[in-house]
């Protein structure tokens, strides 16, 4: 009899354990990563879902991550046909005297737009970051006071830029929200661009120069954007890859060195892509549900959602969603394509409630004032509403 008492013991202890196990494991994975960035965010670009966020609304120095919104700029005057691809611009002695990072540009030597754009994209040339400053407003200053207004015309809230290059300023202040924003701007407005964030190298001058991202030469799925680096902002990266039909965007800033900033990317996109997945659970216009009519040429209606309805949750909280419609029933008719009738509820454990509007999937015209009547008798003798 004892020996069974201690067996039961030691069973209660063991399950106390596991249950203590299992709930420090939840509470790891439900909060962020660890990083040793001292800002990261990460985004599910189709949704726009945070995956992990880490001092992500901090002002931070950007360092050459700048040069993504420099090349945003000469993308926009393409694509509005103000420059193209041939346009030269002439390399001032300002551009050709500026230290750190360089294309290697010649004073007085005009240069075509095309070069100067893998210059700042693939060289990370400070040299090329002020010859398209100065070839587009006339001086850098101007450049930046222009590249901030377009910051918060794409919603970046947080910015200003004070150079065209990310040479450290204290007033040149950026976000990790900011930048994922940047990128994923430049990725939906100037496709037909984004393709020179993917080349590994890039010779101008007789010198060839080797891309500074280090996932582009590892099997990753990244194809853009840039580094930076300052002693001020230290180590960083902004950075974009595909899997499996799956965009994530991320940004990491604050790191020690050039191998942390490599080893602590590919890490963190490494765990978004396996921790995550998105699930689509409607298509545009399909009938999710049907709602009783009131006094109407029909009995049910379809609901529907305008758009496909795709979410980005955590592959172990699939089997645990749920899925709830809330209305209020029978709806009076008439009822217009479009209307409002309730909201679909899905549950995530973890996650806040999600709400998505439910919409009438076709027109329900009323019965008329003769046949109202007959429908409302009927009601009141039969309990039927037709």
């Amino acid at each position: 009899m004892l020996n069974f008492a201690q067996d039961r013991i030691r069973q209660l202890i063991l399950l106390v354990c596991l249950a203590f196990v299992l709930a420090i494991s939840n509470a790891i994975e439900a909060s962020a990563i660890p990083t040793k960035a001292e800002q990261a965010l990460i985004v599910e670009f189709n949704t726009g879902k945070v995956l992990l966020a880490k001092n992500a609304e901090t002002p931070m120095h950007p360092a050459s991550m700048t040069k993504i919104m420099t090349a945003y700029m000469i993308f926009d005057r393409l694509k509005e046909g103000l420059l193209s691809l041939d346009t030269r611009f002439r390399v001032s002695r300002n551009a050709w005297r500026k230290r750190g990072s360089k294309m290697f540009l010649r004073e007085n030597e005009y240069v075509r737009i095309e070069d100067l754009i893998r210059g700042i994209i693939v060289q990370s040339g400070n040299d090329a970051s002020i010859a398209v400053a100065e070839g587009i407003s006339g001086n850098e200053e101007d450049f930046a006071r222009d590249m901030t207004v377009k910051a918060r015309e794409i919603g970046m809230a947080n910015t200003t830029f004070r150079n065209a290059s990310g040479w450290p300023d204290k007033q040149h202040l950026t976000t990790a929200r900011d930048l994922a924003t940047l990128i994923e701007s430049t990725i939906k407005e100037y496709p037909e661009f984004y393709h020179y964030y993917s080349e590994k190298e890039f010779t101008y001058a007789k010198i060839r120069q080797y891309n500074r991202n280090p996932l582009l030469r590892l099997n990753t799925g990244v194809d853009g954007l840039k580094t930076g680096h300052t002693t001020i902002a230290g180590y960083g990266l902004a950075a974009s890859a595909i899997r499996e039909g799956r965009r994530l965007v991320l940004v990491i800033n604050g790191l020690k060195s050039k191998r942390a900033r490599a080893r602590e990317s590919e890490y963190l996109l490494n765990w978004a892509f396996r921790t995550f997945k998105n699930y689509k659970l409607f298509s545009a216009g399909e009938t999710i549900t049907t709602a009783s009519v009131w006094l109407g040429d029909a009995e049910k209606v379809p609901l529907v959602v305008d758009n496909d309805f795709i979410i980005t949750i955590k592959r172990r909280a699939r089997a645990d969603m749920k899925v709830v419609a809330r209305l209020t029933e029978p709806i009076s008719a008439p009822i217009r394509k479009g209307d409002v009738l309730g909201n679909l509820l899905i549950f995530v454990p973890g996650e806040k409630k999600i709400e998505v509007p439910l919409k009438a999937g076709a027109d329900v015209a009323d019965l008329g004032m003769i046949r109202r009547m007959t429908a409302i008798i009927n009601h009141l003798l039969w309990g039927s509403s037709h």
